[in-house]
């Protein structure tokens, strides 16, 4: 039987998010990751970008419980389109792609990154880096064929389990040589940082990589069980946790990932959560970017510091990045990167610095942040602290209600983003008005609703591409102030949606 991969997302419910194809564990099932992977190295092959036979493909997935059973799945569909697996094993999306990037071959990780391990996705990689909104369209058209017989009632696989395939371990040595050998001399010496580990995939390459650039590391918090850490709405517990870490330990920082550990989470030596684009913007500095690319719900105190030539905005995601930074690169600017309000920062080009050099990677990777946020402050003779309170005084703040019907979001951006200027304006007044205080001076639909007011706050809402979740970014003068309009924002919209 022969479906497109558009047929093939229709009927499971795995779809297409901002970081690759994501759904329930239930519905991606052998079958399904088996034919996107197919779709993927059918694409690739139109393209040009995989042979016709004997290609290898990196593989490598996080620690989540499903990951194993999908990376298999994925392992079958290659060998069956005649290429040759590569097993790198658990270890993060960046290293993976890193290596992938090396060798100009395509690269495959099995992640749901920061979301509940009842859910699981496959982030896809060209030789040339991740795939990009266009290529997503065209991998939708690629038909998949599969023998019916070779699956149960479920979509299971009916081979049975397959044995441990033999591991290279190129994709973790070679991210742990990429900022050992990048940044020599042991620029870290003195510094002495927590390293809250959780269920992160990276947890024991990132004591190696901090550890060896000489730093004293302390690992934190260590699970067995897959706890979903989002570097954007930080959970409760982690903000208290860091909190009675930095109380009862002397800790110029504590450091973090999420899940497939291509996002960071850096705090000062009080256990303070960094937003991500305060720590993109402090990153940025230390490489000495020339352009930076980063999403419209990042901070606007990047434009404020007047340290960037351009700053250029984006919709929210990887693949948009992405796609800016290759433009920036191809109207003549050089030292180009791009960061997310999640964390996740792309180095677009190779950097020379008086610490030591530093190649491309354009993808979301977290230990270039941790460092450019430690090293920077070094610079200046500052504490992280110091660092982030001589920025401009902006503030953000993001959350998300869980579990938010599909159908709800959609009707409220529908309601809020209407046909003409003047009846946006109207609408997000009559919804959002009352809870800011302010009248609106500007409605933005680059992707969701971001609305400014006349006092120069920020209200943006935007439904997650990931999950069934509703986010809220916020930005105000103050913390505080950021923080308590994102809680009472959200709480209007729960309370809207219990009312019915």
């Amino acid at each position: 039987m022969t479906l497109s991969l558009r047929e093939w997302m229709a009927l499971s419910g795995v779809k297409f998010g901002t970081s690759g194809a994501r759904g329930r564990v239930t519905d991606m099932t052998d079958r399904v990751c088996e034919a996107y992977t197919s779709g993927f190295l059918g694409y690739l092959r139109r393209i040009g970008d995989w042979p016709d036979a004997g290609g290898f493909v990196a593989v490598a997935g996080d620690l989540r419980p499903s990951t194993g059973r999908i990376m298999a799945a994925v392992r079958r569909a290659i060998r069956a389109a005649g290429g040759r697996p590569i097993a790198c094993g658990r270890v993060p999306s960046p290293a993976v792609a890193l290596l992938g990037l090396e060798r100009r071959i395509p690269a495959i990780m099995v992640t749901g990154s920061h979301i509940p391990d009842d859910r699981n996705g496959i982030k896809f990689n060209k030789s040339s880096g991740e795939i990009l909104k266009d290529d997503e369209a065209g991998m939708m058209e690629q038909a998949v064929a599969w023998e019916e017989t070779a699956y149960d009632g479920e979509g299971a696989w009916r081979g049975g389990a397959e044995p441990e395939p033999e591991l290279d371990e190129a994709a973790g040595e070679g991210y742990v040589r990429r900022y050992l050998e990048g940044f020599p001399g042991r620029p870290l010496r003195g510094l002495r940082l927590g390293i809250y580990q959780h269920s992160a995939v990276g947890r024991d390459l990132l004591m190696r990589i901090l550890s060896g650039l000489g730093a004293e590391t302390v690992p934190l918090g260590r699970s067995d069980r897959f706890l979903p850490v989002d570097t954007e709405a930080i959970r409760e517990e982690d903000v208290a946790l860091a909190r009675d870490w930095a109380e009862k330990e002397r800790f110029d920082a504590i450091v973090s990932t999420d899940g497939d550990s291509d996002r960071p989470l850096v705090s000062d030596e009080s256990g303070r959560w960094l937003r991500g684009d305060v720590a993109g913007i402090l990153c940025a500095r230390f490489l000495g970017a020339e352009a930076v690319v980063t999403p419209v719900s990042s901070n606007t105190a990047v434009e404020r510091t007047g340290w960037f030539a351009e700053v250029r905005r984006t919709r929210i995601g990887s693949p948009y990045v992405v796609a800016a930074m290759n433009a920036l690169r191809a109207e003549g600017r050089n030292r180009v990167v791009g960061y997310e309000a999640n964390g996740g920062f792309l180095v677009g080009a190779d950097f020379e610095l008086p610490e030591g050099r530093l190649g491309a990677l354009p993808t979301r990777d977290a230990v270039i942040v941790m460092l450019g946020v430690l090293m920077q402050a070094r610079r200046e003779g500052r504490s992280v602290s110091e660092a982030v309170a001589a920025l401009p005084g902006r503030w953000t703040a993001s959350d998300r209600l869980t579990e938010f019907p599909v159908e709800r979001s959609r009707a409220i951006m529908e309601r809020l983003g209407g046909s003409d200027a003047e009846g946006r304006t109207a609408a997000v007044e009559r919804v959002l008005g009352g809870v800011v205080g302010d009248r609106v001076a500007d409605v933005d639909l680059t992707d969701g609703v971001r609305a400014t007011f006349r006092r120069g706050e920020v209200v943006h809402l935007r439904p997650s591409g990931n999950a069934p979740e509703f986010r809220c970014y916020t930005e105000a003068d103050t913390e505080a102030r950021a923080v308590s309009l994102c809680a009472a924002v959200l709480g209007q919209l729960r309370d809207a949606e219990e009312g019915g």
